[in-house]
């Protein structure tokens, strides 16, 4: 006795033109939801890289001249009128200084400059001395008081860069 015949399609393995159009839809809208997403979440990471590199150097800028103004004190350096124990450049950092004797080995504040992670054309950081304003872009070039980022954008939270 011979069973129920099963009808069965020739060629039945592959997808419809429907099925892999639904398919490419349906990914199309996921990768469009997920991008803009991944693209915020790389700048916040620069923007954490930006403000840890500004800790950073503003800290070894401090560190620097409270060396200069405790070897003052104790007479290991003799200081100028119009010095202001600021570096002279932000290499002053890398290079370090033994203060005269005040430490018997050359006291270094960094081991490199840390880049800015926004500085899309290699300006460098931007450098204001202690008798700049605040808020100028313009290093007078007699030390280095502080640093910020060249860059013209703003960050997530509204603020320019370069006021960090």
């Amino acid at each position: 006795m011979k069973g129920p015949k099963i009808l069965q399609r020739p060629f039945n393995n592959g997808l419809t033109l429907v099925e892999l159009i639904i398919t490419l839809t349906i990914l199309s809208i996921l990768a469009a939801t997920v991008l803009p997403m991944a693209e915020v979440t790389v700048r916040r990471t620069k923007e954490l890289e930006l403000r840890r590199a500004l800790r950073t150097l503003r800290t070894a800028i401090d560190d620097y001249k409270e060396d200069f103004d405790k070897a003052v004190k104790e007479k290991k350096v003799l200081s100028a009128v119009n010095e202001t124990g600021y570096p002279k450049e932000l290499e002053d950092l890398v290079e370090g200084s033994d203060w005269g004797g005040l430490y018997p080995y050359k006291r270094r504040y960094l081991r490199r400059i840390p880049q800015d992670p926004f500085d899309e054309y290699e300006l460098g950081w931007g450098l204001r001395s202690y008798e700049d304003d605040p808020d100028s872009t313009s290093w007078g070039g007699r030390d280095v008081y502080d640093v910020y980022s060249q860059n013209e954008r703003n960050g997530l939270d509204g603020t320019p860069y370069r006021s960090w």
